[in-house]
């Protein structure tokens, strides 16, 4: 079970059997759990997936950390004392048979089998998923107790963890290392041992640790977020690229004062309606939420030397029914109305069509893979061709071998 054999990756999605995986929320519907559950408190989802399989083994995922490109790090804990690294790594045999975890963040980017773990979660919108987080962990392995500030479905892979979570009462933080965030001991309201396929879902907040019992894989489906700092921080920005709100602030009906020394709340009142004006333009707005919603979080497994593809190419590879499958934790999103006008937004870029292709606009946005059958209508129509054409020479979308 322990990696051993390491092999790097080839950086371009690794391609398995196709498997589905469909997860039983304690016999919930997705509308049902969502009421119940969703950032309201945690709970244990007993074989939410049935006969469960890690989707890549130890020795895969050991060779995806000797990779740059590839988020990774390990903790361990030495003499009592927490540790932290980033990869990429090559060795562990100083680390010993316990107490180290080795981490990789969007590992869905990477695989194809791990991506198609989110496939059951996608009752909710794409612009909230984060990635998949896999961890491989020796017996005492983990990342200590802490809290984080985004929904997770943790799924336990082989092996058994012991997890404990506590109640999301004010929780005092703690620097365990310059790498680590830890919280100060809780009280568990969930003390439990997970076993292939069970599911442990945990909202923002809650602070939680996971113990490996024994060498054993997760696997983490987040869903993130954004802080209202972040947003206007990042509209901020899109307006300073975009030369947009540079009208000045003025006040040609300013009136004498007997106190310079105060702002007084007619001036408030005016600076507050200047910002708001710029909330308030629906066009500026969709596009920077369109450009920084879909703009992956990670970096994606394009391949650096991608083989170009025309119009005809493309009818060819169809006519041969070949799945066309698009690129793991490639974030294509749209609006009603910008829908409406045949445009999408594509990992933080704009495409558009003209109003006809709404259908097979929101297609491409909405579908993981896409048959044949499900484009034929819209291969007729040579725009819709041409931007297919182009996205899969970005590398965004690719046929399954």
């Amino acid at each position: 079970m322990r990696p051993t054999t390491y092999a790097k990756a080839s950086l371009s999605p690794t391609k398995r059997n196709h498997i589905m995986y469909t997860v039983n929320l304690n016999d919930l519907t997705p509308a049902q759990f969502l009421a119940q559950y969703w950032q309201k408190k945690p709970v244990v989802i007993r074989q939410g997936i049935s006969d469960f399989n890690d989707p890549i083994s130890p020795d895969e995922f050991a060779g995806l950390a000797m990779e740059e490109q590839v988020e990774s790090r390990l903790v361990w804990q030495q003499d009592g004392e927490w540790q932290a690294a980033h990869g990429p790594f090559e060795d562990y045999s100083h680390l010993g048979d316990k107490d180290w975890s080795l981490l990789i963040q969007g590992v869905d980017h990477w695989d194809e089998q791990v991506a198609e773990l989110i496939r059951p979660f996608r009752f909710m919108p794409n612009w909230r998923i984060d990635d998949v987080m896999v961890s491989f962990a020796t017996p005492g392995g983990g990342v200590g107790p802490h809290m984080d500030n985004y929904d997770v479905f943790i799924i336990q892979g082989s092996g058994k963890r012991h997890w404990q979570v506590g109640s999301n009462e004010e929780h005092k933080e703690v620097v365990a290392h310059s790498a680590l965030l830890h919280v100060e001991k809780f009280a568990p309201i969930i003390d439990v041992e997970l076993l292939p396929g069970d599911i442990l879902y945990i909202p923002p907040g809650f602070p939680h640790q996971g113990i490996a019992l024994e060498n054993s894989m997760s696997f983490s489906v987040g869903f993130r977020t954004s802080s209202k700092t972040s947003l206007m921080s990042n509209f901020a920005d899109f307006l300073i690229d975009n030369q947009l709100g540079t009208d000045m602030v003025v006040d040609p009906e300013r009136q004498t004062t007997d106190t310079p020394g105060l702002i007084d709340q007619q001036d408030v009142n005016k600076l507050k309606q200047a910002m708001q004006s710029l909330l308030n333009d629906d066009s500026a707005l969709e596009q920077f939420l369109g450009t920084h919603l879909s703009s992956a979080k990670h970096e994606l497994a394009i391949l650096p030397d991608i083989e170009p593809i025309n119009e005809q190419q493309l009818h060819d590879y169809f006519e041969q029914d070949i799945l066309l499958i698009r690129l793991g934790g490639l974030r294509c999103l749209y609006f009603n109305h910008s829908l409406a006008v045949s445009s999408i937004y594509i990992n933080g870029e704009e495409f558009s069509l003209s109003s006809d292709n709404e259908e097979g606009m929101r297609m491409l946005a909405d579908n993981m893979e896409l048959t044949y059958s499900q484009l034929a209508p819209w291969l007729a129509r040579a725009e819709f061709t041409t931007l297919l054409a182009t996205l899969i020479n970005a590398g965004y979308f690719y046929f399954q071998d």
